[in-house]
């Protein structure tokens, strides 16, 4: 019998690791111990970056308030980038296509250069308190020597007419100059806040000319460019496969070769940039991510530019570094990206991120940015499992997981722990075996933040894992610590699980979309707490779940803070534990909770008197003494 989609969405939700602390019963135990006393090393918050395919969603209300989101929750400057944003078209929003009309020629092959659409979505992203990367690409349809149609036959075909060399790069270049030129005029601060980039994935279809024709492009691009913006970043190539000699090659053009517009040796580059992609596949049914082929790829990347010489302290960007390689792709109909609602998408991003980093440092590289390709889609269904951040406004457990990363600033701190990866393992088989129980610190002035995460590859249940943290911290925390615990996992930070327990509506109704609104922002896994500690130590002590990421923040205790800790009676040790002090919540997958998630979707669409509360979810069942008698 053919299942409907709730039953099919509610066997992919229970099969996504979905364990809670109350299974925390595990004799996986960590311990991560940091000296926050350490003088660190400034750190790099290369999140902040995000890209999408359809520049034409920028505008859309859902579009703009999502921006504002990651510009508010990131302390460091937010950039994204889109594709599109020079092709001839009517601006018309679609999956995988955008345009803006900026270039098209009279009769007499005259250039007209319209700026409204693309002012809209510049618009509306500086206004948001993003950046642009903007991605000079693809080709105006007057100027393509594509003789063909213009636009792609469909969806998920790369053969558009915008994909071809130009029929004049004098013309390219003059389109790339007065564009710039309008940019200066209308955004005063670009030439110091923008980033700008030359095409993308040059080494695939998305590029139908030579290797040749493309340096003689980015020739043209950056002669243009910085003839109006003399100190604005450039980069290049953008390339999707590090491992092939493109990349290498086009660093020794920029190096050496000869500049198509000069004559001389060499063309400015002022960043390199390619794309790194993990790979996504199902084993048995169970979703399987592959963290250590694309921190691979990040590798080789490093290495390639390390070993150019010329560029090896260049800024870096992976202006494209994702788990899988199609955005618009929805898990309703490829089962393999069905992580993107769950919490595995976060804590892969997390983990990605520290790596990168740990990366970057061990071959002396400069890495600036990892972008996530990821945005929103909308007027699409509710959670269709595009690899997207919000879905009609509600925000996916990976958006919070960037959240808690985002909080992360100052100086980076020294971490060592028992569950983390070998680097070198990691590298060479993933994370298919223990899992990857590790954490990224930093203290700035007197908070200390410490993300803690516990990935694997694969989406299958398993026990939490119990975490010790073990702090050193400076004089300023000896009279008193306040502790604050923001947890993103299946019950906290999850809009996706409420969803499912509502019954997975597609039309969700006022008081359900409260609901998900509830349970996107329900971050806090623990209420502010003040500590005592033993002459500066410090151990806090949680469980983790599969998937789990934790953000918890420190800072000394404040005047009254420590007069009522003064007030309570002693304990036994003050500093020896951080206990919940809350009701455990039933596992999501004891027989308890199975039957009321089956039971709400089996009732979806009937109105219950009664919203239950279970880990953390809202489900609209019968009372609970109801059904245990």
């Amino acid at each position: 019998m053919k299942r409907s989609r709730a039953s099919h969405l509610l066997q992919l939700f229970l099969g996504l690791g979905c364990c809670t602390e109350a299974q925390a019963q595990s004799d996986t135990n960590v311990t991560i111990a940091i000296d926050t006393r350490a003088s660190g090393t400034p750190l790099k918050s290369v999140w902040s970056y995000f890209g999408y395919d359809e520049a034409n969603y920028t505008t859309s209300l859902e579009a703009r308030e999502l921006l504002l989101t990651l510009a508010v929750h990131n302390s460091a400057p937010v950039y994204t980038r889109t594709h599109f944003l020079f092709n001839t078209g009517d601006g018309t929003p679609q999956l995988k296509w955008g345009s803006t009309n900026i270039y098209t020629e009279d009769a007499e092959g005259s250039p007209i250069y319209d700026y409204r659409i693309i002012d809209e979505i510049m618009d509306a992203t500086v206004r948001s308190g993003a950046l642009p990367l903007f991605e000079l690409g693809f080709m105006p349809e007057a100027l393509t020597t594509h003789d063909g149609s213009y636009e792609n036959s469909s969806t998920y075909v790369i053969d558009s007419g915008a994909f071809y060399p130009p029929s004049d790069y004098e013309k390219w270049g003059a389109l790339v100059r007065a564009y710039a030129q309008h940019v200066k005029e209308r955004y005063p601060d670009a030439e110091e806040a923008w980033q700008w980039e030359l095409w993308n994935e040059p080494d695939i279809p998305y590029w139908r000319g030579t290797f040749e024709e493309f340096t003689r492009l980015y020739d043209y691009t950056e002669a243009a460019l910085h003839e109006v913006f003399p100190d604005a970043p450039l980069g290049g190539p953008a390339t999707v496969r590090a491992h092939e000699s493109f990349l290498a090659d086009f660093l020794e053009h920029c190096a050496s070769g000869t500049n198509a517009v000069t004559g001389e040796r060499g063309t400015r580059l002022d960043l390199v940039t390619f794309h790194a992609k993990g790979g996504t596949t199902l084993i048995d049914r169970n979703v399987r991510m592959d963290l250590g082929n694309q921190l691979l790829a990040h590798r080789i990347g490093f290495e390639t530019v390390a070993a150019s010489g010329t560029f090896a302290q260049t800024p870096i960007i992976i202006s494209e570094a994702d788990p899988d390689g199609c955005a618009a792709c929805s898990s309703n109909t490829a089962l393999h990206l069905a992580y993107r609602n769950s919490p595995a998408y976060g804590a892969y991003v997390v983990a990605m991120m520290k790596r990168s980093l740990d990366l970057a440092d061990e071959l002396n590289v400069d890495l600036r940015g990892v972008l996530t390709w990821a945005f929103t889609f909308p007027e699409t269904p509710y959670f269709p499992g595009y690899r997207a951040l919000s879905t009609n406004g509600i925000h996916l457990p990976v958006l919070n997981a960037f959240k808690l990363l985002g909080k992360l600033q100052g100086r980076r701190l020294p971490v060592e722990s028992s569950g983390a990866v070998p680097l070198e393992d990691l590298l060479e088989n993933s994370v298919r075996q223990s899992a990857d129980v590790d954490a990224l610190a930093a203290i700035d002035g007197d908070k200390i933040r410490i993300l803690v995460w516990n990935y694997h590859d694969d989406l299958i249940p398993a026990e939490a894992s119990q975490v010790s943290l073990d702090l050193n911290l400076p004089d300023a925390f000896l009279e008193g610590v306040a502790v604050t615990h923001q947890r993103v996992d299946d019950s906290h930070g999850n809009a996706f699980t409420t969803w499912v327990a509502q019954g997975s509506p597609a039309a969700p109704s006022e008081v359900e979309v409260e609901q998900l609104r509830d349970a996107m922002h329900g971050l806090e896994f623990e209420p502010e707490r003040v500590l005592l500690t033993n002459e500066g130590e410090l151990s806090l002590s949680f469980g983790l779940p599969r998937f789990g990421v934790s953000l918890l923040t420190l800072s000394p205790a404040t005047k009254e803070q420590k007069a009522a800790l003064n007030e309570q009676p002693p304990s036994l040790d003050p500093a020896s534990c951080y206990c919940r002090t809350t009701t455990p919540r039933a596992p999501m997958t004891s027989p308890l909770f199975l039957f009321l998630a089956a039971l709400a979707i089996a009732t979806a669409g009937r109105r219950s008197p009664t919203l239950l509360k279970a880990s953390g979810l809202r489900l609209k069942v019968p009372s609970p003494r109801r059904l245990l008698n």
